[in-house]
């Protein structure tokens, strides 16, 4: 995103959160985080310290170094370019809302709701939209009465996937072929978060939709379908989403018949506006023997190179550029707007 960014038209402050949750100040240099198999990223604590505004009645950001306190400035906008807890649960974006700092993507009650798998479901429900069937299992429930968790799986079917409720880019989660591989994926999701899905595996195709809120008064769009084809692995995992591993194929547009993407186009944007998203989503199906089910939503997905967010929009007709402008320009529209 950094190397996309106009900077004849955009002056970026690059904040970096440390392992230990500091806010610094990073360099505009974009092949400092370039996606590495072998060495991940990291933002390491420099020394500095940015600092965010005192009250709502400001937005203008500081950063405090060896050489003292100096401003960076006010903000316009900020983009929580962010993956999993403290990043797209809304805590974050609480924070920001507390400060009256206008932000890309989704509110807290959204986050919140897009991160926690077994309220999204339970939103989707309600809602009448298709979720594939499944138990939450929480830490003490398997500690106390782990039966619990075999009865869900029997009565779920196998395979089943084993997933933490609230991670993200797949960190923790199995997939179950044998009540003996059960305990060990539970302590793999359990690893992650204090409560686990359990949920039934589905035979079908596995696709995405990416969508794009609309400026106030206009419609929420969707996009061309993606694909994701598995050759080679169990399933869609962490290393295939980031780390370009072998055994996953992604097609886009992927093949699809105009009233099926029509269907899934419909059900994704339905899906956005259940959750009361804002800005930007993906929406993950499978397309099934009996029809579209939803496996799951992002509010904040991917935006690397190989993700499917941009790939599906860049399918569509946006250039990369073209797409971060857009959600830019949506995003002030609406904080301009007041909602």
């Amino acid at each position: 995103m950094l190397a996309a960014l106009d900077p004849e038209a955009y002056t970026v402050i690059p904040v970096g959160i440390t392992r230990d949750g500091a806010f610094v100040l990073e360099e505009n240099d974009p092949a400092k985080f370039v996606l590495n198999a072998s060495t991940l990223p990291v933002v390491a604590d420099n020394g500095t310290r940015v600092r965010w505004p005192q009250s709502s009645t400001s937005r203008e950001l500081t950063v405090v170094d060896a050489s003292g306190e100096r401003t960076l400035g006010p903000v316009d906008l900020i983009f929580p370019i962010l993956h999993g807890p403290f990043g797209e649960d809304g805590t974050i974006q609480g924070m920001l809302d507390l400060l009256g700092l206008p932000y890309v993507g989704s509110g807290v009650l959204a986050s919140a709701l897009g991160m926690d798998k077994h309220f999204a479901k339970t939103v989707f429900q309600q809602a009448a939209l298709p979720v594939a069937p499944w138990r939450t299992i929480t830490a003490d429930d398997w500690a106390q009465a782990p039966g619990m968790a075999y009865a869900a799986l029997e009565q779920l079917g196998l395979p089943a996937f084993v997933k933490p409720v609230r991670a993200g880019s797949s960190v923790g989660v199995s997939r179950v072929s044998t009540p003996k591989q059960l305990a060990e994926a539970m302590v793999v999701g359990l690893a992650e978060d204090n409560k686990v899905l359990i949920e039934s595996g589905l035979i079908g195709r596995e696709l995405e939709i990416a969508v794009l809120q609309g400026r106030p008064g206009e419609p929420t769009r969707a996009s061309v379908a993606g694909e994701v084809v598995v050759t080679g692995r169990d399933f869609y995992d962490f290393a295939a989403k980031y780390l370009d591993a072998p055994g996953v194929d992604l097609i886009c547009p992927a093949p699809l018949a105009p009233d099926e993407l029509a269907e899934v186009q419909r059900l994704a944007i339905r899906a956005f506006e259940a959750i009361g998203g804002a800005g930007l989503a993906r929406v993950d199906f499978f397309l099934t023997a009996t029809g579209w089910v939803i496996n799951e939503i992002n509010t904040m997905p991917g935006f690397t190179s190989i993700s499917m967010f941009p790939s599906c929009w860049l399918a569509s007709g946006y250039t990369y550029p073209d797409l971060i402008d857009e959600l830019i320009a949506v995003a002030i529209a609406h904080a301009r707007h007041g909602c």
